[in-house]
């Protein structure tokens, strides 16, 4: 295995941590707390933007899971407002609002979910940022292998000294790639990582092609195809 990454297994069920959900729909809110608490989290449900907003500048929470098709949570990210502790975001927000929230999410303190939401997407990308809240300030963190580096903070990804020019759905197929290396990802997986469900073989194809073009311009490729199964990202000589 080379770059930054470990075979570190993922967490199965939370271990107390605190979460607190903001989500103004009555059924999506029941769902998600009783999930999170069945799950190992302690759970505190608001329906108002603005009143998770005033429970985050006078409490602690590991994470904030928000629903973002909620009325008051636009207004609410143009404030600006003074914490103590900022913890990760998880938004529930729309396919159609991607190409607006995408490039301005500091992925590794934000991520998102597509709506209708899988609870085990929910559950996977909530242990992805508390395990990354663990970890370095996000200014430090960043995703590579060998000579290719994706900077999380800014959403900026290169290949040695060359910047990658990458749409959001090219960007968030590089870094479930990265993020599972020497490892084979199925199309279905892909798609629903990508857009939330699964698109057709054809979308996946077309993707990973254009990435491909962009990230193997240098040598060794690192973007392969197991024809049957799906793709892996890495080196063919250190293939697990």
């Amino acid at each position: 295995m080379h770059g930054t990454f470990s075979d570190r297994p993922a967490l199965a069920r939370g271990s107390g941590q605190r979460l607190l959900v903001v989500a103004g729909d009555p059924d999506v809110a029941e769902l998600l707390a009783t999930t999170l608490e069945l799950a190992g989290y302690r759970i505190v449900a608001v329906a108002a933007a603005v009143d998770g907003l005033a429970r985050l500048t006078r409490e602690r929470f590991d994470l904030v899971v928000v629903d973002a098709t909620g009325p008051d949570v636009v207004e609410l990210g143009r404030t600006r407002p003074t914490l103590a502790h900022r913890p990760p975001v998880l938004l529930l927000i729309d396919y159609e609002s991607l190409d607006r929230i995408v490039p301005e999410l500091g992925l590794g303190e934000r991520d998102y979910v597509t709506k209708p939401f899988r609870v085990a997407d929910v559950l996977a990308r909530v242990q992805v940022l508390l395990r990354g809240s663990g970890a370095a300030p996000a200014r430090d963190r960043a995703l590579s292998y060998r000579d290719l580096v994706l900077d999380d903070t800014r959403c900026e990804a290169r290949r040695g000294a060359r910047a990658l020019d990458l749409t959001p759905a090219e960007y968030r197929l590089l870094r479930h790639l990265l993020v599972n290396a020497h490892r084979v990802l199925s199309k279905e997986q892909i798609g629903r990582y990508v857009w939330g469900d699964h698109r057709g073989d054809n979308a996946i194809e077309q993707l990973v092609s254009r990435l491909r073009r962009k990230v193997d311009q240098e040598a060794p490729e690192l973007i392969h195809t197991r024809r049957g199964f799906g793709y892996w990202l890495g080196r063919v000589d250190v293939e697990a």
